[in-house]
C-alpha cells in the first residue's frame, strides 16, 4: 500500500516496534509514538497528517479516548483502529461512540490488523467525494428530509442550515436512510450500507452509531426523525 501513512501509538516499545515493522513489510509508511502526548504533537494543529491511526488506550500523557476525540475534532474521515487489552463490551461501545472505526483486543493477529486497515482504506476510498464507488445518487446531489439536508458530494450535513459534524459511518447511515425515507432498514442492511462490507458485527455496533447520531441531533430537536421499528430496524419518521 504505497503512500499510506500510519500513525502507531503504543507505549509498550516492543509491541510498537513489532506492529510498525509488520506494517512496513506490507508497504505502509509508519510513524511511531510512545505516548498520547507525543501522538498529539505529531497530529499537529489542523488536519490529521496520517491516513490511518492505530492506537492503544492506556497511554501516558493523553489517554487513548482523548486522542480519538481529538482526531475526530480535526478529521471526521481518517480511520482510527484501537488495539487494547480491554475486552469489556462497554469499552468497545464507548470507543465507537467517540468515533473509533474498529477495535482489536490484545493479543491480536498482526495479519488481521493489516486486513482491517485495508478494509478501512477501501471503505474510505469508496465513499470519498467524486469516487466511482460513492453510493451517492448523482454527483453533487442534495438529499432533503424535513429540516435535514445532506450533500453527497461535499459530504456535509445540516439541520435548518446549521452544520452538524458527522463521522464517516454516521454520514453513511444517514445517507442510506435519506435515499429511501419510507423504507425500514434492518441493522444488517445499515451496516452493509455504512461500512461497505458484508455484515460481520453484533447489533450493538449499529445501535451505538444510531444513538450517537441522535445525540448530535438532539440540540436541534430532530433526533426523533430516526424511528426505531422494534424487531426490524430503523426508518425515517414522517411528520
Amino acid at each position: 500500500m504505497p503512500d499510506v501513512h500510519v500513525l502507531v501509538v503504543e507505549d509498550d516499545a516492543d509491541i510498537n516496534e513489532i506492529v510498525a515493522t509488520h506494517l512496513a513489510r506490507h508497504g505502509f509508511a509508519c510513524t511511531q509514538a510512545f505516548s498520547g502526548s507525543e501522538a498529539r504533537l505529531l497530529l499537529g494543529l489542523d488536519a490529521v497528517p496520517f491516513d490511518v491511526v492505530v492506537s492503544d488506550l492506556m497511554l501516558p500523557g493523553l489517554a487513548g479516548e482523548e486522542l480519538v476525540a481529538l482526531i475526530r475534532e480535526r478529521d471526521a474521515g481518517v480511520p482510527v483502529i484501537i488495539i487494547s487489552a480491554r475486552t469489556a463490551a462497554s469499552d468497545r461501545i464507548d470507543l465507537l461512540k467517540l468515533g473509533a472505526d474498529d477495535y482489536l483486543t490484545k493479543p491480536f493477529d498482526l495479519d488481521e490488523l493489516v486486513v482491517r486497515i485495508e478494509v478501512q482504506l477501501r471503505h474510505r476510498a469508496r465513499h470519498a467525494p467524486g469516487s466511482a464507488g460513492n453510493a451517492a445518487p448523482e454527483r453533487g446531489a442534495s438529499l432533503r428530509f424535513r429540516d435535514w439536508e445532506l450533500d453527497t458530494e461535499s459530504r456535509t450535513f445540516a439541520v435548518s442550515g446549521m452544520a452538524v459534524e458527522l463521522t464517516r459511518i454516521e454520514f453513511n447511515i444517514l445517507q442510506a436512510l435519506l435515499e429511501h425515507p419510507g423504507r425500514v432498514f434492518s441493522k444488517q442492511e445499515l451496516f452493509e450500507c455504512a461500512w461497505g462490507e458484508p455484515y460481520a458485527a453484533d447489533d450493538n455496533t449499529v445501535n451505538v452509531h444510531v444513538s450517537n447520531i441522535r445525540t448530535k441531533l438532539k440540540p436541534s430537536g430532530t433526533d426523533g426523525y430516526i424511528k426505531t421499528v422494534w424487531g426490524m430496524g430503523f426508518k425515517l419518521q414522517e411528520a
